[in-house]
């Protein structure tokens, strides 16, 4: 039997290395040298398989212990990196399209319950009333418990007007939320706009997504060709665009080019946007205002069809707690480029790219590869933009409580304010800030006390312009 175990042990060892080797030829080939394959650690690895395979009360298959090897190996790098099987992997093409079934959550893990990182806006899960940093412990009658992520994302997912029930746990709330939810084909609409006043432009951007810079100019030209309104006299205007706000709330991200693009639309061309470093020869790199950096293919470039004010036009963006990544690009580069006013409150801090490297099966891995910085070398990995002017969601000083990145377990460290010993520290909060009730915020309603104040600040700009 020792024998058998032992053969048995040589053989995994063999194929494990078998499984790393192509592994790292198909994500890294033309990058650098393999390195040594620990052995050592390989046979308690295969140890550890002959065990489960020996003596495990039900019998598993191979390709199910191999899938979830990989799937531990990636969830316990990093919150961002993951295994992704073939449902996923397309799952994840077409979200980036911008067309999904489901609840419309965007989910994390931790201490083994689906942790609400944000909910999309104009889907069930927002509708709901669902909110960051809620924990589903269970789907309809399933603990979460003992489920991997991407198992309790299939089980949310479904066929349209299809319903869940989820049970939530809810900080400062004594006893579970349990709502019922109806699965929808969730559209986001990733570019929203509007006249706020005349004069004053509202563009809000939900998701960065692959037509995300083309929709972005439409609503632009729309913006500075308005629809004519009639005054308190009866007659006819069409006041001039001479301020804008960019929406930038609860936008959890999306693709990074769109975030160049978008950033370029307020830039002059060839600018900094932002850069990436890594491991890797090609995860260091620098992203500029250019096409080249925009761009996938050979299409035409959509910001070519912009008006020219664009890029002079007084500029105040909009952020939050749930405004990550993709987000946390723009913000920073129109900061640091002194295009932009930022205003609201810190962000999400998610500061790190993932690259999607596909394998064999129409099957993927989402590997964190860099982590990015903001043209003037700021990191913004679990820190996030800080604004340059602070203003809360309401009169009266309080916001919604957000996840943010240096909540998540085993997030990625700062490493520049690691080197600085400058970390910022996060602010106390007394205890009756933190149970109050806050009625949600309706985003570009006369209550947006936000942006009410980013329009006090347009027409301040305007008056300083003058003298």
């Amino acid at each position: 039997m020792g024998n058998k175990l032992k053969q048995a042990g040589l053989i995994s060892i063999g194929l494990v290395a078998g499984v790393l080797i192509s592994l790292n030829f198909s994500a890294s080939a033309q990058k650098e040298a393999p390195t040594a394959l620990p052995f050592e650690e390989l046979r308690s690895f295969a140890d550890v398989y002959n065990a489960i395979k020996q003596g495990y009360v039900e019998t598993i298959d191979d390709k199910k212990l191999i899938t979830h090897a990989i799937s531990g190996m990636l969830s316990n790098l990093d919150p961002h990196s993951a295994y992704l099987d073939a449902e996923s992997f397309k799952e994840l093409q077409v979200n980036t399209a911008g067309e999904f079934g489901g609840l419309g959550i965007e989910v994390g893990m931790e201490d083994g319950f689906v942790k609400v990182v944000s909910p999309i806006e104009d889907t069930p899960a927002f509708r709901a009333g669902i909110k960051s940093g809620d924990l589903i412990v269970k789907l309809d009658d399933t603990p979460v418990k003992g489920m991997t992520l991407s198992e309790a994302v299939k089980r949310m997912r479904g066929k349209p007007r299809t319903s869940i029930v989820l049970t939530i746990v809810r900080k400062n709330v004594p006893k579970p939320l349990i709502l019922t939810l109806q699965r929808e084909i969730i559209k986001v609409q990733s570019v929203k706009s509007k006249i706020i006043e005349p004069g004053f432009g509202y563009l809000r951007v939900t998701q960065f997504q692959e037509e995300t810079v083309a929709d972005v100019v439409k609503h632009i030209n729309k913006l500075f060709v308005p629809e004519k309104s009639t005054d308190q006299n009866g007659k006819e205007t069409q006041e001039p665009l001479r301020g804008l706000v960019l929406d930038l709330r609860n936008d959890p991200g999306g693709l990074l080019h769109s975030a160049v693009g978008i950033s370029a639309a307020f830039l002059p061309p060839q600018t900094p946007v932002v850069s990436t470093d890594g491991r890797t020869a090609d995860a260091k790199r620098q992203y500029i205002a250019s096409p080249e950096d925009y761009l996938r293919g050979t299409r035409k470039d959509p910001l070519q069809g912009l008006p020219a004010e664009i890029r002079s036009i007084p500029l105040v963006v909009l952020v939050n707690g749930g405004s990550a990544s993709a987000s946390e690009i723009v913000a920073g580069a129109l900061q640091d480029h002194k295009r932009a006013i930022i205003l609201g409150t810190q962000t999400f801090g998610k500061g790190s790219v993932q690259s999607v490297l596909p394998l064999s099966n129409n099957t993927a891995i989402k590997l964190t590869t860099a982590r990015y910085y903001t043209p003037s070398g700021r990191a913004i990995q679990a820190k996030g933009i800080t604004p340059d002017v602070i203003v809360e969601e309401t009169m009266n000083g309080q916001s919604h409580e957000f996840l943010r990145e240096a909540d998540l377990e085993r997030h990625l460290e700062n490493d520049k304010e690691n080197e600085a010993g400058t970390a910022t520290p996060k602010p106390a909060k007394n205890k009756a800030d933190e149970e109050a009730q806050i009625a949600p915020v309706e985003f570009a309603s006369k209550n947006d006390y936000q942006l009410n104040q980013a329009l006090g600040l347009l027409k301040a700009w305007q008056i300083i312009k003058r003298q």
